[in-house]
């Protein structure tokens, strides 16, 4: 059930981000527009693309945050991959999106803080808000 919701939701996001879906959907909403004179601008008329509009961003929102969810934990992944490779990266870094906000938010300050000390021409330094630390094989 799971490889076929996954399989569904990168089909709906691929189509739903092509040039030609927008067209669809544009051509959709003037064709529904130049419908009201036709239909009197009745209260079918506007429940028509109101309940279309709804029920489709609905289903999106879910489709959408599925597909957001398995690239960023790939991102993720393979950032970690990249982090554990280099020697000399900081592996504190590894698995850092399971901090808390403000954990985060003290490791964001001291990254900026070592980017201006660099371009300031000062050496690097390890990041001091968690101890590095990298299991050697």
């Amino acid at each position: 059930m799971e490889k076929l919701f996954n399989h569904l939701a990168n089909a709906t996001a691929k189509l739903a981000g092509r040039p030609w879906t927008f067209i669809v959907c544009l051509a959709v909403v003037l064709i529904w527009a130049v419908t009201g004179p036709v239909f009197r601008y009745s209260e079918t008329w506007q429940l028509v693309i109101n309940t279309g509009t709804t029920i489709v961003t609905f289903l999106m929102v879910f489709l959408i945050q599925n597909t957001q969810n398995r690239d960023a934990a790939a991102m993720h992944a393979k950032m970690d991959e990249l982090i554990y490779a280099v020697k000399k990266a900081d592996a504190a870094f590894i698995g850092i999106e399971h901090l808390t906000d403000k954990e985060l938010a003290a490791i964001l300050r001291e990254v900026e803080r070592r980017g201006r000390d660099i371009h300031a021409g000062q050496p690097a330094r390890a990041v001091r808000s968690r101890p590095a630390s990298r299991a050697e094989a």
